[in-house]
Order: structure tokens, then sequence, then C-alpha cells
């Protein structure tokens, strides 16, 4: 199913209108090439020209498309008239001139090795002539070629007068897919198209995965006997049959939308995710928008995807239109599928907009209205870095929410949040929001009798931890009152005992309050009194100690509680709170 997805995406990605998002036909690959040997048809140098621009600090090489190169081992093997400066020049950079000279061999006999006609090409022959006579001296009067050294850049040739490369000249393509077929190859029905072809025994390697191997790895790959079957040990992709077109396809495809300036693809904590619609569509990069850590933008792409949802109307795009989002892991020399999803645009849309409804939470002015995947994760690693987020809590939090509204959410999740608030004695808004989120979707997951939790304070939620929770911040509310501009108050002292074991705390505070409460003008102390009476008025006894799914409701109550002291209420509704 992926690889098929995959495929059809760079089927159609050969024919994009745009020529620049356009993928090279089978035989063909894009690589950077950032020096170009500029020659005549004598073979003379004209120029070493250094094709990088500067993009930010980073200097960046043009892409060519140029022949498929040869996956490179520890052996020789030498790519059509484009490699690295080694194997083009035969200039040893690395202190190994026997090897050097064996790989420029190698890239002279892979020329020699075309058809007649690609030898009679006026390139051909001009890059023979250039080598033959080949004058290392004008060369390092370039100016570009002490970085190309240093670097042991790679490079190709360009005739003069010619835009394209001599490896893109017609004779030259043509020679090279000519020669992508294996005449060695068994041929086999291929799991991808169903059709009879030539397997392909090593995969492409895959690049742009975080954490795996910056050569690439594979997702599709067999090196030892524990994973061959059916006596298929000579060739290992016979154990996967998939031919040498679709292997090319998907390898292109999924290494074009991990690309480094891909907006079709994301991080999520170790996941690499990439998404893409079954055809070309203005919600195609929707995932990314909203998910990507940029306030306002993902707040536009939000807004306009609520307004799809719940209008109905999705403009150019089709509501059916199949929309792919799949997450990939490193995993030694492999990738792992850690996740993959294959839903509907309306799908998807409504999984998003359940998403924010379950973070829904009265909140501050400065808070964002629909936190980023990396904010929520952030809140909840120690010290709210990056580097403390657990590497997998990401990717399952993605899958559970693709997964469907009833999908629960990581108890990883849960448990990160209601710790982070036991710690740091404080329950923010994204702690909050993560904490009603995961009860919400349990409540649903168990389809419980349990009410959910709403955005705001619930004066009808009797569960005990929710009402502790809100008890708490009554108690620290009247101690703020009695003691104005306390530097520390009931909450940096008591707030993990009081959340995880009630009994042990409560009384010691209840009898505190009075003490506050005498500091206090009658009138305050009648509405405080009121909304003790009110908050612990289902609370038959305070329980010796709290699971985790309670500790999180007695968060959530405490953020409620605090957030309705903070709120404006209109002059004809009572919650019997302090104004």
């Amino acid at each position: 199913m992926i690889l098929q997805a995959l495929t059809d995406y760079y089927r159609r990605k050969c024919d994009d209108p745009d020529p620049a998002q356009r993928l090279p036909a089978f035989g063909l690959e894009q690589k950077e090439i950032p020096f170009i040997l500029e020659i005549n048809a004598e073979g003379e140098l004209l120029q070493l020209r250094d094709t990088r621009e500067l993009h930010g600090k980073k200097k960046v090489a043009r892409i060519y498309r140029v022949p498929m190169g040869i996956k490179k081992t520890s052996g020789v093997a030498a790519n059509l008239l484009w490699d690295t400066l080694e194997y083009v020049l035969g200039v040893d950079t690395k202190g190994k001139p026997e090897r050097v000279a064996e790989q420029h061999a190698a890239f002279r006999a892979r020329m020699a090795a075309l058809p007649e006609a690609a030898r009679q090409d006026a390139g051909i022959q001009a890059v023979n002539r250039f080598l033959d006579r080949m004058d290392l001296a004008q060369l390092e009067r370039q100016p570009a070629w002490a970085d190309a050294l240093e670097s042991n850049a790679v490079m190709s040739f360009r005739l003069q007068g010619d835009m394209d490369l001599v490896c893109q000249r017609p004779a030259v393509v043509h020679a090279a897919l000519d020669t992508t077929t294996d005449d060695d190859a068994p041929q086999a029905m291929c799991l991808v198209t169903g059709e009879q072809a030539p397997v392909e025994r090593l995969h492409a390697s895959i690049k742009g995965v975080w954490g795996a191997q910056t050569s690439g790895a594979n997702i599709v790959s067999f090196n030892a006997r524990a994973f061959e079957s059916y006596g298929k040990t000579e060739r290992q992709g016979e154990n996967a049959p998939v031919s040498r077109a679709a292997a090319f396809a998907y390898t292109t495809a999924l290494n074009h939308l991990l690309r480094k300036d891909s907006v079709q693809r994301m991080q999520v904590g170790d996941a690499s995710t990439v998404f893409w619609a079954e055809r070309q569509d203005p919600f195609e990069t929707i995932f990314g928008d909203i998910f990507q850590d940029n306030p306002d933008g993902g707040t536009t792409a939000v807004r306009a995807l609520l307004d799809a949802v719940h209008s109905g109307q999705w403009g150019e795009s089709d509501e059916n239109l199949r929309y792919h989002v799949l997450g990939l892991a490193p995993n030694a020399a492999r990738i792992s599928i850690r996740f993959y999803h294959c839903i509907t645009l309306n799908e998807l849309g409504q999984r998003i907009v359940q998403h924010f409804e379950d973070l829904s939470l009265a909140r501050g002015p400065h808070d964002p209205q629909y936190p980023s995947l990396f904010r929520l994760l952030t809140a909840v690693a120690l010290q709210n870095k990056a580097d403390h987020i657990p590497p997998n809590l990401g990717g399952a939090i993605v899958d559970a929410l693709l997964a469907g509204p009833d999908a629960p959410y990581p108890s990883l999740w849960l448990n990160a949040a209601v710790g982070r608030c036991r710690a740091e004695q404080n329950v923010n808004y994204l702690r909050a929001a993560a904490i009603k989120a995961c009860l919400n979707r349990y409540i649903r997951f168990r389809q419980s009798t349990e009410k959910e939790f709403l955005p705001m304070l619930d004066l009808s939620n009797t569960h005990p931890a929710y009402r502790l929770g809100r008890l708490f911040a009554v108690l620290e509310k009247i101690q703020e009152e009695a003691s104005p501009g306390l530097n520390a108050t009931i909450r940096d002292r008591y707030y993990g005992a009081a959340s995880s074991t009630p009994v042990a705390v409560f009384t010691t505070l209840l009898r505190l309050k009075n003490a506050h409460l005498k500091k206090l003008m009658p009138g305050r102390v009648t509405v405080f009194e009121k909304l003790l009476g009110e908050v612990l008025g289902p609370v038959d006894d305070f329980p010796k100690h709290l699971p985790l799914p309670d500790q999180g409701r007695f968060a959530l109550g405490y953020y409620h509680q605090r957030q309705d002291f903070f709120t404006r209420k209109s002059q004809d509704t009572d919650h019997g709170t302090p104004e």
C-alpha cells in the first residue's frame, strides 16, 4: 500500500506543470553538482564553474538531473559522467593514490562501455580529449579549485555553448536508459505494479530521515539469512520482488518528499513525517501548515480548515480526496515505519478539528488558541527543552490523532504532563490542555458514562479528584487574598502531595484556611465559605491515593478554578465564585 501510493505520487510529479518540481524519468536522478568543468570541443578547459549559492549561512549547490548513480559500497564503482573529483580527474585527496587510480580508470571505463552511437557524441569525445591531455597546473589556477579539492566535491562536464551537462545530452541519456535493465535480473511479478518485470536486487537509499545514516538507509532490504525465505539467498530482492522501475519510482518520490526544503515534511519527535494527496490540491500541505511551530501561519491554516469542515465547502478541493501521512524512524541501517494513514480529506479535517476541540481550554490572552504539536511536547519535557522530549511521544500522538476521535492518546503524554505539573508545581495552559485531551479521549475510548471535560469550569462535574483540584485552587486564593504579595503559596509546598495523597494534606490546609479567613472582610469570608460548601458538597472523604488519571483530573480542576477566578462574569450570572 505504501509503495503503491508513493509510486502513484511519483507518476503524478513526473507530469508536474512546474518544471522545477518535476521528478526525473526512470534511469535518472536529481543530484547536487557543486562544480562544473566547462570545456570546448577540442577538450580544452575553459573554467571550473562553482554552482553553489549562499542560502542563509550555507552554500547550496544547484541540482541537475543526471544518470542514476551507482549504490556505493567499499568497492570501486563509477557513475556515468559525474562523480567525485577523485573519480573524474584521478587526483588524490586522501593519500591513497593507488585507489584513486582505480577509481579514475573505472570512470573512463564506464564511458568506454557506452554504445558506439553514444561514444560518437560530441560531448563524450570532448570529455575524452580533456582527460587525455588534462593539465593539472591549469586546474590549480582556477579560483574554485581549492574548495573542490578540499571536499573531494562532486563534479561533471558541460560542453561550450550547451545549456545542459554532457551527461544530459540526448545520446547519453538514451544510452543510460537502455542500460538500466539488468539482463541477469530474474523476472517476477512486481508487488507494486502487478506486472512481470526484472526484479531490483538493491533498492536506492532513502535520505533525509532524521537520525538515520547520512548516506541513506533502506525500507526494503535483506542482508542476512534470517531475513530470507524460500531459498532465495543469491539475490536479496527476490524475497520482496519489486521491479526496477517501481523501486526507482517509490525511492525517488520519498527522497523528494524528504528533501531539505520540502513543505510536505515535518519532524514529529524522532519520526520524520511526510504527507501528500493522491492529486494536486490546495490542502496538500495542510498537515504541515497546522502542526509546524508557526503561530501566525498555523492559526490561519487551522481556521481555514475549521471553516471548510464546519461549512462543508472545500473550495477547489474534493472532500473524498485520499490523503497519505507516513512517519519514518531510524532503525540501525534500515528505516522503520512508525505510522501510516490513508484517509479522505474530509476525515483528515474532522480528526484535526476533533484534536483541537479536545485541546480547547479557557486560556489567557497570550496563550495560543491552536497550540502547535512542538509546543505541546516541550511543555511536558524536562526544562521545556526539545532535547528532553520522549523520542516516541510525538509520533504516537500523531498516530492516535489520525486513527480517529475515539483512539486514546498515549498514556505517556498524560504521565509526562501530570509529572511536570507535580515537579514544577505549575499547571500551565499547555499542560492542562494536554491533560484534558488525554482524559477526554480516554473517556470516549472506554465508552465510560463519565462526562467529558469542558473547556471552562464545570460546576456539574462531581468527580472527587476534579473537586479536590478546585478545592486546592480555592484554598490558594484565600491565602493570596489574606496575605497579598506572598512570594510562595500553598501550591509551591503542597501541590505534589495534595494531587497524589490528598488525605495527608487537606486536613492541614483546611485548618490553615481558618486563620486566613480571619484576615478578610466579612463579605469576602461569606463568599469563600459559600464557594467551599459548593466545592466540597459531593466529596464524602479525602482519598488516600489518587491514580494517574485522577491526578490529571485534579490538575484540570485546579486549572479551571484558577481561570474562573480571573474570568470576568456577566452581571446576571452567578457562579458562586469571587469576582
